[in-house]
């Protein structure tokens, strides 16, 4: 039995991205994947609730484990913080600039005023992706690796200098596929600035009026 509801759910999936692909998830109607797929609508809406959940899935299931494997860079026993989110961020960047994820985010941000696909994609994606990176960095503030912070500022502040470089091309339509190197360049610089703000709480260097005189 559950080979079948598997196997089910398999021919969804896949007829749901053909109709997307084919008209986009506006033009796309859970009447037509269905008699695409074949049986009763209630048996669809049994699998994905609602065209927001379908649509979902078939865009974020295929880089689920590349979401997964970048969040695992982030090392919470590791010594040197600030290698770490470099290698974390080299990571994350060539996965939302890939091509595949690119033109996701595109869609969702041309399609997410008009449903709740927004609020979905949102809280499975950026939301998730930031309480693992909060965690990370809540980790490193607690052994002194970090100043102390909030840690869900700290997080989008980080995300925020690691996307500065690239942010518009997504928002303005403009392609650059960007080398390992300029990758490498663009995070390096990222996270130099942002050790400056968060790195770990030096002691005072004491002020002219503070020394002794002589």
């Amino acid at each position: 039995m559950r080979t079948k509801t598997e196997e089910k759910r398999e021919a969804i999936l896949a007829v749901a991205a053909e109709v997307f692909r084919e008209v986009g998830f506006s033009g796309a109607s859970m009447s037509e994947i269905c008699t695409r797929v074949g049986g009763s609508k209630a048996t669809l809406y049994n699998y994905f609730p609602s065209k927001e959940e379908l649509f979902f899935e078939v865009m974020f299931r295929s880089t689920e484990a590349e979401f997964e494997a970048t969040h695992q860079a982030l090392d919470p026993s590791t010594d040197d913080v600030a290698a770490c989110l470099r290698h974390f961020g080299e990571q994350f960047l060539a996965l939302l600039y890939s091509e595949k994820v690119l033109s996701v985010r595109r869609l969702i941000i041309a399609e997410s005023g008009r449903a709740h696909l927004g609020h979905l994609c949102y809280a499975r994606g950026p939301e998730r992706s930031q309480a693992m990176m909060a965690e990370f960095l809540a980790s490193a503030m607690a052994k002194g690796k970090l100043r102390p912070a909030d840690p869900r500022v700290a997080t989008l502040h980080l995300r925020a200098l690691l996307e500065a470089e690239l942010l518009d091309c997504i928002l303005f339509h403009i392609d650059r596929p960007e080398e390992a190197g300029s990758i490498a360049s663009i995070v390096s610089r990222a996270i130099d600035v942002f050790m400056i703000a968060y790195g770990p709480t030096r002691d005072p260097q004491p002020s002219f009026a503070d020394s002794p005189r002589t």
